[in-house]
């Protein structure tokens, strides 16, 4: 439950600017929370920061380990002042764009200057805090790094597709395989371990200006990734190794043939035989990454669609009882759950309401959803609000606010919206509208993309849900952060309870 009243906002570290291609844990990261604390924010909403991989369009929600860092955010220009790397080490470097991330570009200068930072490291001696890292985080990061050396050393290939002996994880064959791959293996514990300095270094700079980040987790894992290679029995596989179901929505008003998403689905029955003992350990360590926590998806502890596998779309699945309230109890006897916040959007059955009540999670609400032929008994309105929630102009998956007014809303929408707000005003005043909307709302926690801050069109939008290239890009220019109207938010912050 969130017991203060305070706003925030949602930017994901990619989007921030900087000099490198693509938003990271460097300077800029450190100035947004500057702003933020000035303009009286209270939270800072980031998307996952698990590592992301082209062949799933750099998505954050398809990540091959769900425990770690994504490499990409380390800054060099932290690197260069904690000595890791010279200033000249940084040259040559491509020309990255501004207002996108270049993931191509940004990998390849990456790996490059990581190279130079690891042989150095390897020379200089031990290092206390490397070794202490390796020993805390032992219990995730050994298997994260053995799947990376094992992904280079086969070229990529899909981990099916590795000799059967590593594929179905043979002791004397893993053993074999660390020996050989053992430099690999070294190389990608220092690059996490200089993630994790890095954004444990950026977590403190929150705590102390009184920032709360609230991270994300998504509800499903990707298939090729070290959590189904080494964890295949709490999966519904075949004896092959392969998913005999795959996760995904069925169809509705805004897609005929619903959507197959493709990730293998929990065997749940499994995970309770074992106290859930996965899931614990990822809660657990999004606990030492964020101070609030997002779970997508999560009717999917309630009910989740299944659909066969070999199916090409979602329109034969089945709804399946989930884990539900057992899952939750299990939960609360290891650790608190007042830090996690329910994405219940969609149909929200009385199942979720249940686990929501019951358990005291907030959930969310978005006013782009608000203004239908419904509108009076929408949940989405903010007349309808209880405190315990939290309020979004609009989330990553949506359009900004501008640009739902210019390309998505009707005629009769607009009309609701003019009505509701009392005046017509232009489309580039509605992203004002709308965020006054939700911060006066009785809403404890009120969150606004910051591209609704800025005011900026469709161009700026960070992802289009089952579209696969071209998301994840959008990034803020140096000048759109000049311009950001932070102390508009801090007015606003202010008078409706919220600095």
């Amino acid at each position: 439950m969130i017991h203060t009243r305070g706003s925030g906002i949602l930017l994901h570290v990619t989007s921030l600017p900087s000099t490198y291609g693509i938003g990271d844990f460097g300077p800029s990261a450190y100035r947004f929370v500057e702003v933020l604390a000035k303009a009286r924010q209270h939270y800072w909403q980031i998307l996952p920061l698990n590592p992301t991989c082209p062949a799933s369009g750099n998505s954050p929600y398809s990540s091959p380990s769900t425990f770690t860092v994504n490499t990409l955010l380390i800054s060099p220009e932290m690197l260069v002042r904690d000595g890791f790397l010279g200033r000249n080490d940084l040259e040559p470097m491509p020309d990255f764009p501004e207002g996108r991330a270049a993931y191509e570009a940004v990998a390849w200068y990456r790996e490059r200057i990581f190279s130079i930072a690891y042989e150095r490291f390897l020379h200089t001696g031990p290092d206390r805090r490397y070794e202490g890292f390796c020993d805390r985080a032992g219990w995730w990061l050994d298997e994260h790094a053995l799947f990376v050396a094992l992904k280079d050393h086969f070229r990529g290939q899909e981990w099916s597709q590795w000799p059967e002996e590593v594929r179905t994880r043979q002791p004397e064959a893993l053993d074999d395989m660390r020996k050989r791959l053992a430099d690999g293996v070294r190389k990608e514990k220092f690059l996490q371990y200089l993630a994790d300095r890095q954004w444990s270094a950026l977590r403190r700079y929150c705590t102390a200006r009184g920032i709360q980040v609230i991270g994300d987790i998504p509800i499903y894992v990707a298939y090729d990734s070290v959590d189904v290679w080494a964890n295949p029995g709490i999966f519904q596989l075949d004896e092959d190794l392969r998913p005999t179901v795959a996760a995904g929505v069925p169809p509705d008003v805004f897609s005929r043939t619903g959507q197959l998403w493709g990730n293998p689905v929990y065997d749940w029955s499994a995970l309770r035989e074992q106290g859930y003992a996965w899931w614990m350990s990822r809660i657990a360590r999004s606990g030492e990454l964020y101070d609030l926590f997002r779970i997508d998806h999560f009717r999917a502890f309630a009910d989740y669609y299944t659909v066969p596998a070999t199916d090409t779309t979602a329109e034969h699945g089945t709804w399946v009882e989930g884990p539900g309230a057992d899952f939750f109890e299990a939960l609360a006897r290891r650790t608190p759950c007042f830090s996690i916040v329910a994405e219940d959007l969609g149909a929200n059955t009385p199942a979720v309401q249940g686990l929501l009540d019951r358990f005291g999670f907030p959930g969310m609400k978005v006013l782009l959803f608000a203004f239908g032929e419904g509108l009076p008994g929408s949940a989405h309105i903010p007349h309808n609000y209880v405190p315990n929630l939290i309020c979004y102009t609009g989330t990553h998956d949506n359009n900004t606010a501008r640009g739902w007014f210019e390309e998505e809303a009707s005629e009769e929408d607009r009309k609701r919206f003019y009505a509701y707000i009392g005046r017509e005003v232009a489309a580039e005043e509605v992203h004002r509208e709308l965020v006054r909307l939700a911060m006066t709302s009785v809403a404890r926690a009120c969150i606004v993309p910051m591209q609704d801050v800025l005011g900026l069109g469709a161009a700026a939008r960070m992802n289009y849900p089952s579209v696969p290239e071209g998301n994840w890009e959008w990034r803020m220019t140096p000048e759109e952060f000049e311009r950001a109207p932070f102390e508009w938010l801090r007015g606003l912050a202010e008078l409706s309870g919220r600095g």
